[in-house]
């Protein structure tokens, strides 16, 4: 826009129009003109007004509505061009397009000038579809167009992505030798970058040699929005190497290109030679310091390359909030929050939804109020983006009233996305019920709901029936085409255990894009069936559909699960052939594969060769470690992970205190929980149910206890942990006052809460309550006996001395019993010396597991405490005879 003002300015000014800034001076005095607004009394320059090499400020709307007056008192706008011409130009730049369209359209010759500014106008305010027509028109009255009006058509072909527009404008330039122009090449690339076509942005680019800095600039710009990363990058250094001089819009590109990839080490070269340039205060390239550190895990050369900047802006602020946040350190985001506002920092909705995010976990609840009552205190409330935040951040932290009061209450700000969060909230609730209302209530308000929306729903689906009944609802709303959608009901096929309605689903789907192959893949994955999900993977490759990092990670997950080392080889060298292995997500996978398949050689090569290590990928080799019951390396590795400034998680922890309970390292257990009381993650479930576990395998049932206690709302598994933790410790009795309490707070067992309740029953020697907990598990729940609980009701008889009535009940079971039921009424009749009984059940567990030698040496043990060793003999030569060997028994010490 500058550009064409200097236009105006060196065109040379007719007599009419020194005459017109005359009469201008007279209204006042020689040199200041006043607006007739009594509200406004600033004064201008008339000389800055026409003269825009010289200007120092825009005039404002009124000064021009005045000036605009003046000339058609004086009649010598329809006179002159250059008074017209300016005073279009002005409307357009202060955003009153309409009003110089107005004054446009009463001009009777306009030239290439007036054409250029009102099209200038039309793109600068986003009125695309006006700025193609008026550039239509422009053409039918046969005016050549030059570099400005190219330019500017481009730039809102750009914007709006009319790609048919956009090459015809293109075929233009090529036939009336505009190509060779710096600023229309410009255009051109970013037209081209913004349709997707980044192949033609680099043709042009590439067609005709530039020295132009803006040029590069705008080709590595239209890289990194293709996502081509590391061309960008390649442009970068080819830059370099013709000695062009980056500038401060270069830089910002660049580095972002590097945080794309976790390029930490290239970021760092990057960084050296903005330093070097004296760019680093400059608060573009400062701000894209920090997000390239804050992404890449290095939070202290964040806070630094932020310190560096010389003033920084909402954005820059925004950034380290936002990198505190990424790490999950809420106090320290709250810390800059609160710095900003005291810095005097305009706040932005951008800046509100970071610091909520931050707030949303249980324990910060209080924070999530303040902030709360800052953002009405400020009129943020009636902000969209705001209240969906506000939304989402209550649901996170359980108070999903505290949502629907937002919702309701915002009534201004709402829309489709409002009410999707909404619905979401009640998802991560499980308030199927309420969600499905809300859809009805949109649905009433004239309002669609959108996949988002649907997608939230079926998360929480479990049963089929519902699902089925929701998919039908969805076909008649017309959104089962829609690819997010599909996806959600497959998701939900798959996790009803219905995959081949989830593989019908996929086949439905039009123009299966990538997610739509991944989720298939993984719902075949996570059921165990890796050898469909393989298929998936080797099918997807042949419909040409790239695999991503996504891809990989969810094979190797399954990979972990099952876990199949051969299967997590071929997916390894997939990532390798691919390029893909130096993908974080992926390396993490790989990582984890291999420790789960027990190859911690391969997982800590693995580990090694990663370009950037995040705080899965240290937890994921700590966790390798411990689940392998390897202490001194799994303690080596979380003493580095804290050297390299990672906070520990909720996954790391738990991992080293199952090693602690696997191997009964009591002092281990207590040495975790310091820093797990001293950062206050001892709230979250997983680690809170670890510890009582951890305490009540090492003997401390009263610790257990402790711990269960300061667990403020105990999940199920909490209290199942505690009930398993009493019955083990052979306190029956609490254990089932344990239980009563945990029903009457409204938690409902599962079955592994009835393995806890059924062996207090066993300690305690409650038979009849043991029957009647056992019935009530399909009466009362529903849940079907597997068969720990089976082994456990004979468990029950036979501690009783009801040896027979326990074999009545192992023939009267529902299912077919195993060696665990068999080997249980086995022991039972060891201790109670029943040798017939004891033959008989050995026989049955012999017939299921030839080879397994407990059955051999309890039966041994039996008839050689009742003297029987001819019996005895031959049970052993039995044993020889089928190659079974009793392995020495060994016991372990530990030494405090």
């Amino acid at each position: 826009m500058n550009t064409l003002f200097q236009q105006i300015s060196l065109t040379n000014i007719s007599i009419t129009s020194l005459r017109f800034i005359s009469s201008l001076a007279i209204i006042e005095n020689p040199l200041t003109f006043r607006s007739r607004d009594e509200n406004n009394h600033t004064s201008f320059n008339l000389f800055e007004l026409f003269n825009t090499q010289t200007k120092t400020r825009k005039p404002s709307i009124k000064e021009i509505q005045t000036i605009h007056a003046h000339t058609i008192k004086t009649s010598l706008l329809q006179f002159d061009l250059f008074v017209a011409n300016s005073v279009v130009g002005y409307y357009s730049k202060s955003g009153k397009i309409y009003d110089a369209f107005r004054l446009f359209e009463e001009i009777s010759e306009p030239n290439l000038i007036s054409w250029n500014l009102i099209i200038t106008g039309y793109d600068q305010s986003s009125k695309y579809d006006e700025c193609w027509r008026t550039f239509c028109k422009m053409w039918s009255f046969g005016f050549d167009p030059d570099q400005f009006t190219y330019g500017s058509v481009l730039s809102a072909c750009a914007a709006s992505q009319a790609s048919w527009s956009g090459t015809q404008v293109y075929s233009l330039v090529l036939k009336n030798g505009f190509f060779s122009n710096g600023y229309v090449r410009t255009r051109m690339i970013d037209f081209f970058a913004k349709i997707s076509s980044f192949e033609e942005s680099l043709r042009v680019f590439e067609d005709v040699s530039c020295e132009n800095v803006v040029c590069w600039n705008a080709i590595i710009t239209a890289a990194i929005r293709n996502r081509e990363n590391w061309v960008a990058l390649d442009i970068f250094n080819q830059m370099l190497c013709k000695y062009l001089t980056p500038n401060s819009f270069t830089y910002p590109s660049v580095l972002s290109a590097c945080t794309a990839f976790g390029e930490i080490k290239m970021g760092r070269g990057v960084h050296g030679r903005v330093i070097k340039c004296g760019f680093e205060e400059d608060v573009f390239v400062g701000t894209a310091i920090v997000d390239l550190y804050a992404k890449c895990g290095d939070i202290n050369d964040a806070v630094e390359g932020f310190l560096g900047i010389r003033e920084s802006n909402v954005v820059s602020w925004t950034a380290i909030i936002s990198a505190f946040v990424q790490r999950e350190d809420s106090g320290s985001a709250l810390k800059f929050f609160k710095e900003m506002r005291e810095e005097g920092v305009e706040i932005n909705n951008y800046t509100l939804t970071s610091v909520l995010t931050a707030c949303a976990k249980p324990q910060m609840m209080n924070e999530a109020i303040q902030i709360h009552s800052y953002i009405v205190k400020c009129g943020f409330d009636s902000n969209s983006t705001v209240v969906e935040s506000l939304i989402n951040v209550y649901s996170k932290t359980g108070q999903i009233g505290f949502s629907e009061l937002v919702f309701k209450e915002s009534r201004s700000a709402k829309n489709v996305e409002t009410w999707a969060v909404m619905i979401s909230g009640f998802a991560q609730n499980q308030s199927l019920g309420s969600a499905f209302e809300l859809i009805e209530m949109m649905i009433k308000e004239g309002l669609r709901p959108n996949s988002s929306c649907w997608s939230s729903v079926l998360s929480i689906i479990d049963c089929i029936y519902v699902g089925r009944q929701t998919h039908c609802y969805i076909l008649k709303n017309g959104m089962v085409s829609d690819i997010c959608v599909g996806s959600a009901l497959f998701t939900m096929y798959s996790k009803c255990g219905s995959l081949e309605e989830a593989y019908v689903i996929f086949e439905q789907i039009h123009d299966k894009d990538r997610v739509s192959w991944t989720s298939m893949l993984a719902g075949f994955a996570e059921h165990g069936f890796i050898d469909r999900a393989f298929d998936i993977f080797r099918n997807m490759v042949l419909e040409d559909i790239k695999p991503d990092a996504m891809t990989l990670s969810a094979i190797l997950t399954a990979c972990s699960v099952l876990p199949s080392l051969r299967k997590g080889k071929e997916a390894h060298a997939y990532s390798l052939h691919a390029g893909l292995s130096g993908d974080t997500l992926v390396s993490n996978g790989l990582v984890t594969m291999y420790s789960k398949c027990g190859v911690l050689v391969s997982a800590r090569r693995v580990f090694e060769l990663m370009p950037q290590k995040d705080k899965i990928s240290w937890s994921s080799l700590v966790s390798g470690y411990a689940q392998n019951g390897y202490v001194e390396e799994s303690l080596l590795q979380y003493h580095e992970m804290l050297v390299a400034g990672l906070n520990i998680n909720s996954f790391t922890i738990t991992s080293l205190l199952g090693m602690a309970a696997t191997l009964t390292i009591p002092d281990l257990g207590k040495q975790l929980h310091v820093p797990i009381v001293k950062i206050g993650i001892g709230s979250d479930p997983p680690v809170g149910n670890s510890l009582i576990t951890m305490y009540s395998k090492c003997g401390s049932i009263e610790d257990s206890n402790k711990v269960f206690d300061q667990i403020e709302n105990p999940d199920l598994f909490a209290w199942t942990s505690m009930i398993m933790g009493y019955a083990q410790h052979g306190k029956g009795v609490d254990a089932l006052l344990l239980y009563d309490l945990m029903r009457s707070k409204g938690v409902e067992p599962d079955p592994l809460t009835f393995v806890g309740v059924l062996s207090a029953c066993s300690h305690c020697g409650l038979v009849e309550e043991g029957y009647n907990y056992f019935n009530s598990m399909t009466k009362d729940y529903g849940i079907k006996p597997g068969s720990h609980h089976y082994a456990c009701m004979v468990d029950i008889l036979g501690r009783s001395g009801r040896l027979e009535e326990a074999e009545r009940f192992i023939a009267n079971m529902s299912i077919k019993p195993d060696a665990l039921v068999w080997g249980t009424l086995l022991a039972a009749c060891k201790v109670h010396g029943n040798v017939e009984l004891g033959r008989l059940v050995a026989k049955h567990i012999l017939e299921l597991q030839p080879t397994k030698v407990g059955a051999y040496v309890s039966l041994s043990n039996i008839l050689a405490d009742m003297g029987q060793w001819d019996e005895v003999i031959n049970m052993r030569n039995l044993m020889n005879g089928v190659g079974v060997k009793k392995e020495p028994g060994w016991s372990s010490l530990y030494l405090n």
